[in-house]
């Protein structure tokens, strides 16, 4: 997938007739999957080229700094699932403080017009653009009828009872509810990172883990949970405590452990991705070794008997 950035690069000279899908696409969840479909089709029936367009840095970080949330992915994970998804292209605008400023239609002529030259945009349905975020999808279809392009939008994606939003997914893994975090992205909510050394206690108790450093901002609330760890290409069973170890570590440093069930290999400087898939308990600190232990044992049971009916 080519990736360009605004103002940096040019539009490659072999996108065609761009058909667009416009937004911020954090978490890549159901909702943004149907827009996402939809752009690849309309582009495929047409010979065009499928792009998407995000912002970067999110423009909260930039228009109100003080309540911009932590995002469900970073930009590499980013790109990477909208390659997975198949588009041909994806252009990042680098949102400043200037840009925030810009009104619709300087956004329009600037970014859609004059730089990608779009045929088409789709958008979500509750899209807002330009300072202050005064242009709607009405607005967003009449300048795209003066800049030659056509507008369009999809409906808002339901699952049971719920709209879609990366900001209800949000609030559910904050709360701990990665299960129904899943069911509205459409997939588990995963983080990524690299393996460091830890102090070892894990392998000292019969559990080895792999300690992840990662730049995902958003970690569910400390606790233990049955997740999966996907090395290279396999996807492995685990448990993962999000937390404090407040049993064995006095220091109150942050950490993400994961063991991965029937695993023996040294996984220091590894990429790897762990997908929480349910809660299992609250973290806390236990009164002895042994009980601490014993529980470890008994999530470990527990989360085999969960991954006996999921298919990894």
């Amino acid at each position: 997938m080519d990736v360009i950035h605004f103002p940096d690069d040019a539009r490659p000279a072999h996108w065609v007739q761009p058909v667009l899908a416009l937004g911020n696409f954090d978490g890549v969840h159901r909702g943004h999957r149907k827009i996402l479909e939809r752009v690849r089709r309309v582009a495929g029936e047409r010979g065009a080229t499928s792009v998407v367009m995000m912002f970067d840095p999110h423009p909260s970080r930039v228009v109100r700094p003080d309540k911009a949330p932590p995002l469900l992915m970073t930009t590499a994970q980013k790109i990477e699932a909208l390659a997975a998804a198949g588009l041909h292209g994806a252009a990042i605008v680098r949102f400043t403080e200037e840009l925030s400023r810009w009104d619709p239609e300087m956004f329009v002529r600037t970014v859609l017009a004059d730089w990608l030259r779009v045929a088409e945009v789709w958008v979500g349905a509750n899209f807002l653009f330009g300072h202050d975020r005064s242009g709607n999808f009405t607005m967003l279809r009449t300048l795209g009828a003066r800049y030659g392009f056509k507008a369009e939008k999809i409906d808002a994606v339901r699952y049971k009872d719920f709209v879609v939003s990366s900001t209800r997914i949000r609030r559910l893994i904050s709360e701990g509810r990665v299960d129904e975090a899943a069911a509205l992205l459409g997939h588990e909510y995963h983080i990524d990172g690299t393996v460091v050394k830890g102090d070892r206690r894990g392998t000292q108790f019969g559990f080895p883990t792999a300690n992840l450093c990662t730049d995902n901002e958003l970690l569910p609330p400390n606790g233990v949970y049955a997740t999966t760890t996907r090395v290279g290409e396999v996807v492995h069973p685990s448990i993962t405590n999000v937390g404090v170890r407040p049993t064995i570590d006095e220091t109150g440093r942050m950490t993400v452990e994961s063991h991965i069930f029937n695993f023996d290999r040294d996984l220091y400087g590894a990429s790897i991705q762990v997908g929480f898939v349910q809660r299992l308990r609250d973290e806390r600190a236990f009164e002895s070794l042994d009980l601490l232990k014993a529980q470890m044992a008994a999530d470990c049971a527990r989360a085999r008997g969960l991954f006996d009916h999921l298919s990894l």
